[in-house]
């Protein structure tokens, strides 16, 4: 099946010079940007009513396309149709709850030493936002990277990924028939060979403000040094190990589901996919057999396929190392293909591979803790700092955990793959910082002024 798509820019579709997908020549980077920049003072003072009237026709016109988001991203990444419909379904989410932002724009009034000084801190748009999504969770990770700013009354540039250009070019599409002004959503994509020249040219460029990437950790550092080289403030969504703790109380039916579903929803390609299962060692035997039951039960052709053969040989050697280094072989196993088997290795320790390393895929250790205090450490003992989980039926005793954990989020007896548009989104430490979502969405996609008013005459020095 061949998809083709379009750039957007000033609300014109369009392709790119020579009819390439981009080159290092053509100056559409330079343009686009200040076209965006052109459009903003307009937007930025549109009434939040009617900003709020286009991010809900921009949803409908979202889900109105459900079946052509199930096609593109069946083709570009081998998504299952129940993670294209989830997607579908939380990227208008999304939009409807930056809809509902638009009111939500507060500032403060400041008391002034000053007689008759009106002091404020309001909050505006900043101007153009540059939002740069990967192909995992294509729908959701591009609508985030430009609702909010939207509704903020910021102008946007969105660069979708090179593994699914067709699927975020329909995002585009949805907001341009939703009627947005010319100028203000602009889409670019590219070769994965420019991407570097043309990102580093959008970000230097004096009309971008803020920036916002979601992606891997290597990438998202390259991004976070070419913005502080030009003091651009940015948002970083990047890669994760997230760890599941079940403490020796814990309900084993729930953490096993709750394990399972965390683990291999879309192949375990999403960011806050369960990478690490730390079970206490006084109920490992009973767990790990709930574990490998569901995970054996597992419908065929559930999981999907995953992206590319790089997944599969990353993932292959990952199963090697581990094996190599005395790991056991719960279920699953090497794969030939990218249908890959969802795999459990039990014995996982800190000098095989898969202890630090994303697998990005179907692939999860078990680590046997020694008590509660041992699951901490281990679950702390990452470079990684996204999601996180915790099951026990004591919530007092979870909830202590859950403080001792060093992640952005956590959830207690539920799994870490966990999203809601209103939530404050982000990580720690290599998982990036920042956060989309809601009023913390608002934090970052605004510029916080201190404005005065002098409402009688002041009395000055000279």
């Amino acid at each position: 099946m061949t998809i083709t798509c379009t750039l957007l820019i000033n609300g014109e579709a369009c392709a790119a010079q020579g009819n390439a997908t981009f080159t290092r020549h053509n100056p559409i980077d330079h343009s686009v940007a200040s076209i965006a920049a052109a459009a903003f003072p307009a937007w930025r003072d549109t009434s939040p009513g009617e900003r709020r009237r286009l991010l809900l026709a921009a949803a409908e016109q979202l889900e109105q396309r459900s079946e052509r988001f199930t096609a593109a991203m069946h083709a570009e990444t081998g998504a299952t149709p129940h993670w294209a419909g989830f997607n579908v379904h939380l990227g208008a989410d999304i939009l409807r709850e930056a809809a509902a932002l638009t009111t939500q724009i507060e500032g403060l009034v400041i008391p002034s030493n000053i007689p008759g000084n009106l002091a404020m801190a309001i909050r505006q748009g900043a101007g153009v936002v540059l939002g740069m999504a990967p192909w995992n969770a294509p729908i959701i990770l591009a609508v985030r990277a430009i609702a909010t700013p939207l509704a903020c009354g910021n102008t946007v540039i969105l660069k979708g990924s090179e593994l699914s250009p067709a699927t975020q070019g329909l995002i585009v599409e949805a907001l341009a028939a939703a009627g947005f002004p010319a100028g203000v959503v602009n889409y670019l994509t590219c070769a994965p060979q420019d991407a570097p020249a043309i990102v580093e040219t959008l970000i230097a460029h004096p009309g971008i403000r803020r920036v916002n990437f979601t992606g891997s950790t290597p990438v998202g550092r390259i991004i976070a040094q070419t913005c502080a080289q030009h003091l651009k403030p940015v948002v970083l969504e990047l890669g994760g190990k997230a760890p599941l703790l079940v403490l020796d109380d814990a309900d084993i039916d729930q953490a096993a589901a709750g394990a399972t579903f965390g683990a291999f929803a879309n192949a375990g390609q999403i960011c806050m996919s369960t990478e690490r299962i730390i079970v206490d060692r006084a109920i490992a035997e009973p767990f790990i057999a709930a574990l490998v039951k569901r995970v054996e039960g597992l419908p065929a052709g559930l999981l999907g396929s995953v992206v590319d053969s790089k997944t599969v040989e990353r993932c292959n050697a990952l199963i090697d190392d581990a094996l190599a280094k005395g790991a056991t072989l719960l279920t699953g196993g090497k794969a030939d293909s990218t249908l890959m088997t969802a795999t459990l290795l039990d014995g996982v320790t800190p000098d095989m591979r898969l202890w630090n390393e994303e697998s990005f895929g179907p692939v999860k250790a078990v680590i046997r803790a020694r008590d509660e205090q041992d699951a901490v450490r281990i679950a702390n003992d990452s470079a990684y700092g996204l999601s996180s989980a915790v099951y026990s039926r004591d919530t007092a005793r979870a909830w202590n955990v859950a403080q001792d954990l060093q992640t952005g989020i956590c959830h207690i007896n539920g799994p870490t793959v966990h999203d809601e548009a209103q939530m404050p989104f982000g990580g720690t430490k290599d998982s990036g910082y920042g956060r989309f979502g809601g009023r913390a969405g608002v934090h970052e996609f605004t510029e916080l002024r201190w404005v005065t008013m002098q409402t009688q005459p002041r009395k000055l020095p000279f």
